[in-house]
């Protein structure tokens, strides 16, 4: 699903940082300036790798750029790749419906006390769920019940 994401020199930059201090892979970098973070998706099963004993790779990443550094695991499928992109929240159910007009959407049910989680402070997390959902899987909306 990667093929048709380009990255700037700036996120190449990253990337490389990345893959040299946690020797995880790499799939997509996204920079969001506005926030003050960088977002990771690594290949499936290279979290732990990605992270590092007791966070050490993300603190060190931190410490190096001045941002915060968040990573989230690839799957195929799209129901799996949504959970892992809201985790810790736990996701009871995801449902992915294409619409009438031909929009695909996704429904997603979270345990009530893990909604805020989910959502975020002031929607940033299921900002990065849509942005993600829309650029892996052609998800025009992600809502969050």
């Amino acid at each position: 699903m990667t093929s048709g994401i380009k990255f700037t020199s700036n996120e190449m930059r990253y990337i490389a940082l990345f893959e040299s201090i946690t020797s995880a892979n790499v799939k997509d970098c996204i920079i969001d300036e506005e926030q003050g973070r960088v977002l990771y998706v690594v290949s499936e099963g290279q979290v732990g790798v990605a992270i590092g004993k007791g966070g050490r790779n993300i603190h060190t990443l931190e410490r190096m750029t001045g941002k915060k550094h968040e990573i989230i695991e690839y799957a195929e499928e799209p129901a799996q790749f949504i959970k892992n992109a809201l985790k810790p929240a736990a996701v009871k159910e995801v449902r992915i419906t294409e619409r009438p007009d031909g929009k695909t959407i996704a429904v997603v049910a979270v345990n009530p006390q893990d909604k805020g989680v989910a959502i975020g402070k002031n929607g940033r997390n299921a900002e990065r769920l849509r942005f993600l959902a829309k650029r892996y899987f052609q998800i025009q909306n992600v809502s969050i019940t």
